[in-house]
Order: C-alpha cells, then sequence, then structure tokens
C-alpha cells in the first residue's frame, strides 16, 4: 500500500514523481505544482510532465486484517491511535512555547534597536546644532547636510545639465548617427520571411509569486543573452538564466508593483539591474564580487508620483525616469546623482522613450499627446497630437533605430507611425476594436514593429506594414522584447515568459 508524502493517507489516485520518486496524491500534489512549480519534498522545479500515474491492482484498498475483526483488537487499535495523538499534542504544545519564546525575544530585540536609533538620533540632531551654534560663533556659514540614501541633489530645468554631460550627450550622437548612416542590417539578420514562420519555442512558468500574479515589465541581456529580467505585481525583480533554468536573483525593496525594470550593460563597467515602481521610487543593483550576490546600490526618490518610464541613455551613464508627478528627471548611474529634473508640465507623463542618437526624449501623456524634449537643454522640440477621436492614455512608445520614426499608440485599438521629419503619422494601423495594446516596439533593424496586448501579440513590417505573424498561444502579452539578430520574440505572458522562434 502506498501513502502519500503529503497527507499521510492512502492515495485514491496516486502518482510518483520522477524527480523525489515519492507517491502523492494526485489532487493534492497539482494544487502544490500550480503554487509553488517545485517538488514539496526535494525542493526541485516540478512541472504536472513529471508526475508519473501508477496503476495498482487491485484498485481497491487492501481489508483490514484479522487482527482488526474483534472487539478487544479493535479497543487495542484505538488505545494506540489516542496515545499517538497525544504525543503528537505534546510535541505541537512545546513547538508553540518555543515559537512565542523566540517572538518575544525578536519583538524585545526590536524595541531594542528601536531605542537605539531613536538615541542616535537625538545625539545626531544635538551635534548637528552645537556644531551649527560654533559656526555661527565663528562667523562660518553654515552648509546643509548630505542627502541620506541618494536622495538625489534637486536640479530644475533653470539649471539645466552639466556642461560635461552636454558633452558627453553630443559626443555620443556624433558617433552614433555618423554610423547609422552606414549602417545596414546583418546578413544574418532574420527576414521577414523567417519571422513569418515563428512559432512557440520554450516558455518558462511559474515566475514571481501567484498572488498578485503577474509579469509586468521584461528585459532580456544584450551581452549574455540568457539572461533576462523581470518585474511583477508581487513588487519583486527576478534575474533568470534561460540556459540555467534557474534564477540568479530575486530583489525585493519595493512596495508596490513594478512598472519598468532595464539593464546597464558597458564594456569594462558592471550590469546594473533597474527597476521604477508604483511606490515612487527606482531601485538599482549590481554584483557584488565579494558574495556573488546582487546588491542594492543605489534608491531614487525625486519624485512625487507614480513612476510611468524608465530609459537607460546611449551613453550607458545616464538614466531617465518620468512619473505621474508631471516631471521627468535625469540620474548619472557613475555617480548615482541626479544631473536633472524638469519643470512641471501641464500633464502627467505616462511613457517615455529616448532617441537612438540620444539628444531627443519621447514623453506620453493621458491627453493623447506626445512631447518631444531636448535632452540637452530640456526645451520642448516638438508635439505629436493625433486626429480628433476618442481620449486614450499614451502609454507605451518606441523609437525606431533610423531615427526618423516614432510608434505609439494612437487609440486604445490601434497604432501610429509618426514620421520626426514631417511631425505628422504617416501610418496607421488598426488591430481590432477587441484588441487593448500594451506595448509597442521597433526591433534593432527598424525592419519590424511589435505590438503587445490583451489577444497576444503581432508582429508588422515596417514599410510595407505587412502583418507577419500573430503569437497568441499564450493569452495577454503584457511586454515584449526582440531578441539577438532578431532570430527569437520574447513575451510576458501572466506569470510565464515565453520565447517565439525559427521551427526546429
Amino acid at each position: 500500500m502506498f501513502f502519500c508524502a503529503i497527507s499521510g493517507e492512502p492515495p485514491q489516485e496516486p502518482v510518483v514523481s520522477a524527480k523525489s520518486g515519492k507517491v502523492y496524491e494526485r489532487r493534492l500534489i497539482l494544487k502544490y505544482i500550480t503554487d509553488n512549480g517545485t517538488d514539496p519534498v526535494t525542493g526541485d522545479k516540478l512541472e504536472e510532465a513529471d508526475l508519473i500515474a501508477i496503476k495498482a491492482s487491485p484498485e481497491t484498498a487492501a481489508p483490514r486484517p484479522p487482527t482488526h475483526t474483534s472487539l478487544p483488537a479493535l479497543l487495542h487499535a484505538m488505545q494506540n491511535e489516542w496515545d499517538a495523538l497525544i504525543l503528537e499534542m505534546y510535541a505541537l504544545k512545546q513547538q508553540h512555547n518555543s515559537t512565542r519564546q523566540e517572538l518575544s525575544y525578536a519583538l524585545y530585540s526590536q524595541d531594542a534597536a528601536s531605542r537605539v536609533v531613536a538615541r542616535l538620533i537625538r545625539e545626531r540632531d544635538a551635534a548637528r546644532e552645537a556644531l551649527a551654534n560654533v559656526q555661527a560663533t565663528m562667523g562660518i556659514a553654515t552648509t546643509e547636510p548630505a542627502a541620506e540614501d541618494v536622495e538625489m541633489t534637486e536640479g530644475t530645468a533653470e539649471d539645466g545639465l552639466p556642461a560635461a554631460v552636454v558633452a558627453s550627450i553630443d559626443e555620443t550622437h556624433q558617433v552614433l548617427s555618423a554610423a547609422r548612416k552606414k549602417r545596414k542590417a546583418p546578413p544574418e539578420y532574420t527576414t521577414s520571411s523567417e519571422v513569418k514562420t515563428f512559432t512557440a519555442k520554450h516558455a518558462i512558468p511559474s515566475l514571481h509569486s501567484a498572488s498578485p500574479a503577474g509579469i509586468t515589465s521584461l528585459a532580456v541581456s544584450r551581452l549574455a543573452p540568457s539572461q533576462f529580467l523581470t518585474g511583477g505585481n508581487d513588487r519583486i525583480v527576478q534575474l533568470y538564466d534561460r540556459d540555467a533554468d534557474k534564477v540568479l536573483a530575486s530583489l525585493k525593496g519595493h512596495s508596490k508593483k513594478i512598472n519598468h525594470v532595464a539593464l546597464r550593460e558597458q564594456e569594462g563597467n558592471s550590469t546594473l539591474l533597474i527597476s521604477a515602481s508604483a511606490d515612487k521610487t527606482s531601485k538599482i543593483w549590481s554584483l557584488d564580487n565579494a558574495s556573488q550576490e546582487y546588491i542594492p546600490r543605489s534608491t531614487i526618490r525625486t519624485h512625487k508620483g507614480e513612476l510611468t518610464g524608465l530609459a537607460v541613455h546611449p551613453t550607458s551613464t545616464l538614466l531617465a525616469l518620468c512619473s505621474a508627478d508631471k516631471t521627468y528627471s535625469i540620474h548619472d548611474l557613475s555617480t548615482f546623482s541626479q544631473v536633472f529634473r524638469s519643470v512641471p508640465s501641464d500633464e502627467a507623463f505616462t511613457s517615455l522613450s529616448i532617441h537612438p542618437d540620444g539628444t531627443l526624449l519621447a514623453l506620453g501623456t493621458p491627453a493623447s499627446t506626445i512631447q518631444i524634449y531636448d535632452v540637452r537643454t530640456g526645451a520642448i522640440a516638438a508635439s505629436l497630437t493625433p486626429p480628433e477621436g476618442v481620449p486614450f492614455t499614451v502609454h507605451t512608445l518606441s523609437f525606431s533605430e533610423n531615427g526618423y520614426h516614432l510608434l505609439s499608440p494612437n487609440s486604445l485599438s490601434s497604432v501610429a507611425i509618426w514620421d520626426l521629419r514631417k511631425q505628422k503619422a504617416t501610418q496607421s494601423i488598426s488591430l481590432g476594436d477587441d484588441f487593448k495594446v500594451n506595448k509597442v516596439l521597433y526591433d534593432t533593424s527598424a525592419q519590424f514593429l511589435g505590438v503587445a496586448g490583451n489577444l497576444g501579440a503581432r508582429v508588422f513590417a515596417h514599410k510595407t506594414w505587412e502583418e507577419l505573424v500573430r503569437l497568441d498561444e499564450g493569452g495577454e502579452v503584457s511586454d515584449l522584447v526582440f531578441g539577438n539578430q532578431g532570430k527569437e520574440i520574447w513575451g510576458a505572458t501572466g506569470r510565464e515568459v515565453r520565447i517565439w522562434g525559427l521551427p526546429a
């Protein structure tokens, strides 16, 4: 007779785990896999396909042994059960008392720590006051204390960007714009005919917590193409290695859902993991060489509203953020300091994208308009407004790699391609009344554009606007990324990351 490793009872529908060799009741282990995605005994990753049904013969439970057919034998069995129950209750009481003692000790420790912190704050304030008095007596001008936790120094639009930052942006602009005029897609880059054949190749399930479930943002590493970064409704940022099939880092610290994630990858410098959250903060992590773990490097608390956009500048040394507080800001990733913050706009900002040359910044608004700013001066360079229609929020934007076009929604269920040279929409693609746009994206060759939404994802050819493929196996796609050389398309669907590519 078999016994379930979870309930301890003989299973009605026994299955055995291929990972641990343990026997389980089928309905219990399926529920555990749905919630956790692992084997309850060994902790190894487990899927329903790893369960093997056991064909028992006979299928009915064996009859009780003869010793349980008489009253004295039954009374003896009940006595044994009672003794076991009493012993279990005694063990539970001991465990309960031990837990209460540990909780009491933790509460006393926390109270003591709070008292020590309060005392240190009083001593610090008293020392600052004494120092101020001494400086006043000696006629020395007082200075403000340094901000804590990288509370970025306020830079207003009147201040402008520092000259060194402007010089770096101009240098990057000259190099990239000159190279872009000569650059063509490499011969090995995927073609339209190949994109038409894309099928689902791989899915990584059970990412992030089951409650609240859902991946909200996705970024794929350029230097390590098997690694990707996700942010979720569970307030966690995860770094995952597809080849190793494991989570490399699970980063906590936000108090609300993650809206955007990004990777800062630069030759000669450590990779930075960056997130922007609905809790009004952005966090930056990097790998600690000593512990080989990702540790927080900076927390940006500049904005007073939910962060709605995040992008790494082409210089790889600057980070741009936008917020529902009607401002955007630019931060130096070398010193983790704020170098610019715009004056409040008339409308909140709902999305952000940086021009591939690094001189322009596009910001979406809830009033259907797109504001384009000069990064160097903070001045508005253009304002793009679609024809009159039902108002909508521009919550996603993407510049083409050639720098001439900007992709954005122009209604709840259609997208527009704006020609920046003419400052007008030259093409509109309708996706159907039932489609709701979540993300728009150009690939790195400017040959394809992708749209993710509640009915999956679609890929179109630039210039011909032909729909090349529909990717709807996983249902709603919240974020979309083109892989290396356009050979793959990555999408976030629920708690899964799905990868589409050429058929095997």
